[in-house]
């Protein structure tokens, strides 16, 4: 019988809790990747807070991705003591951080470059991109990375069959597809294998033409098969309004199970999770082994030690949306009741 609060083992990586930081766009690191004040005291806020571990924001692996302003990079050593300091404040909190490594696209100069235009050679430095950066998050005290191949960005374009129609060995099938996920999970496995090396993926696309559920599934068994410690399920259109406790909360849990049904390495999903009786009621009926939250953290930080107060409690998230659009994505309530 799964709890909510009790601590997990996954390779690499001790929680001491079932609930995880799913990485939330923040958009106030400087133009080179740089850190800012109000990002070093948001994450201490949010180890304080008493969740399991902590993904960290969408955080580039390259240093010419102008997809858009404000993104963490690990794209350059010298970054490498503002990022050890990030992890050395969130280990103060007996929390565990991994590193969310993404690109927003591929330039070619300053020509944003689609996967069907790419050479090999691209593509290749673009997985060594990727192991680099997990070298850096190694070296900054990380305790693990994502690769992040979801919600439309370079990956998630490339394993989709609405962008990518190559006709060489990095298109067509959904295997072939996803052999850029596949090399840079070898990648970082050989360069630094005292990581955790977990993915984000799309359920689905919900595009026409887009990643299916079956292809993601297949995708999921693929990268389990090579040996990724965990799978982080979510999907394009993110973040949806209207979520109400005991209502509709947990909407990509049901592909979330299956997948955790068929591979054999632990499987998180995000999605709307507001109420503690729900989230355990999750844990209990599925073969899920956390739950990964976004909006609620960002009302309340210290949501999980509500939970470890009351396992009934319900989020204070109200599923508007405004915190997209307030400075560095904080919820616009924040402070109105005194928290």
């Amino acid at each position: 019988m799964k709890k909510i609060m009790e601590p997990i083992e996954m390779r690499n990586l001790k929680l001491k809790n079932r609930l995880v930081r799913s990485a939330t766009w923040e958009g106030i690191a400087a133009p080179d990747g740089g850190i800012s004040e109000i990002a070093y005291d948001i994450y201490a806020e949010l180890a304080q807070g008493g969740v399991g571990g902590i993904i960290t924001g969408f955080t580039s692996v390259a240093a010419n991705d102008r997809y858009f302003g404000g993104m963490m990079r690990l794209s350059d050593d010298e970054l490498i003591p503002q990022y050890r300091k990030l992890t050395e404040i969130i280990h103060k909190a007996d929390c565990p951080v991994i590193a969310q490594l993404a690109l927003g696209g591929f330039y070619r100069g300053t020509q944003l470059t689609e996967p069907d235009s790419m050479t090999r050679e691209e593509i290749q430095s673009v997985i060594r991109q990727f192991v680099e950066a997990a070298l850096r998050a190694e070296r900054a005290g990380f305790d693990g990375v994502q690769i992040h191949a979801a919600h439309f960005f370079f990956l998630s374009r490339f394993i989709s069959p609405a962008v990518n129609h190559r006709e060489d060995c990095y298109g067509g099938s959904a295997e072939n597809r996803a052999r850029i996920l596949l090399e840079i999970l070898s990648g970082i496995q050989k360069a630094a294998p005292a990581l955790h090396v977990t993915v984000k993926i799309n359920c689905s696309d919900f595009t026409p033409g887009g990643l299916t559920e079956a292809e993601s599934l297949e995708i999921c068994r693929l990268l389990a098969e090579a040996g990724i410690d965990s799978i982080e399920v979510s999907g394009n259109g993110t973040s949806v309004g209207g979520i109400r406790a005991h209502v509709n909360e947990g909407y990509f849990v049901p592909f979330a199970a299956r997948v955790a049904k068929e591979v054999s390495v632990p499987v998180m999903a995000v999605g709307g999770f507001r109420s503690g009786d729900t989230m355990e009621a999750v844990l209990e009926q599925t073969e899920l082994q956390a739950l990964t939250l976004s909006r609620p953290l960002l009302r309340e930080p210290d949501f999980p030690r509500k939970l470890m107060e009351d396992p009934a409690a319900v989020s204070k998230c109200v599923s508007c949306n405004r915190c997209y659009s307030s400075p560095a994505h904080r919820c616009v309530f924040r402070g109105r009741d005194g928290k």
